[in-house]
């Protein structure tokens, strides 16, 4: 049975779509907050995030941003926001497609199964989002990083960007997608906030900074995590 997280502050509507999801046999969790949400979709692995952008806690697009570091899972944006840079911002991010209210069930169901069917053809997310190094471990879910018996404290920035390349492993990130996804569109072009970051990354979590074996540079182009 498909299972689809409904993320939605709104009761009614939330109560509407759950309705008509189980009417459907689908199986429902819903949350109306984002930091519920996150933890529903840690706990219950959904098939498909069915996401608002205005929570009451957090936006949704830093909803997409966080789930994104180590999920996969589908997420449909349901929203009032219909300019299309908003739209453009959620696809960005990370969202797979978007929806503005109010909008119609049977249009809504053709894209959920859409979203299912393409999840089909995807390798399934490991259970346990850790990434273990022989120098360090990396627990995506927890968000914890961990150098030997220690905790290693990571800012948020610093977290956001090692999310990003450590689930894109061996795979070169462009610099641009990832100063679009940590500091936004507008500062697509301040290559130098990558190289500090990176270097307060290595000297947090490489053995020998100044010769990184993980987190590696591809000049002018971008960065690899390599495991």
């Amino acid at each position: 049975m498909t299972r689809v997280l409904v993320v939605e502050d709104d009761p009614q509507l939330a109560r509407a779509l759950v309705i008509n999801l189980q009417a459907r046999k689908y199986e429902v969790d819903a949350a109306h907050d984002g930091i519920t949400a996150l933890q529903f979709a840690a706990e219950q692995q959904p098939d498909v995030v069915l996401l608002d952008l205005g929570l009451p806690d957090t936006d949704g697009i830093e909803v997409i941003r966080r789930l994104r570091g180590w999920s996969r899972v589908p997420v449909l944006v349901l929203s009032a926001r219909n300019g299309s840079e908003d739209k453009v911002h959620a696809l960005d991010v990370g969202a797979d497609d978007y929806m503005t209210k109010p909008f119609s069930m049977d249009e809504l169901l053709a894209r959920l199964r859409a979203a299912t069917r393409r999840r089909e053809t995807v390798p399934p997310a490991p259970e346990n989002a850790v990434v273990t190094t022989d120098d360090f471990i990396v627990d995506l879910v927890a968000k914890k990083a961990r150098r030997g018996d220690f905790d290693v404290r990571l800012t948020p920035t610093e977290w956001h960007l090692l999310e990003i390349l450590i689930t894109n492993p061996g795979r070169l990130v462009s610099q641009r997608r990832l100063l679009q996804e940590v500091w936004g569109p507008s500062q697509s072009d301040k290559t130098h906030y990558l190289r500090v970051y990176m270097a307060q990354l290595r000297r947090k979590l490489e053995a020998d900074p100044a010769h990184p074996r993980y987190l590696i540079t591809e000049p002018g182009m971008g960065y690899r995590f390599e495991t």
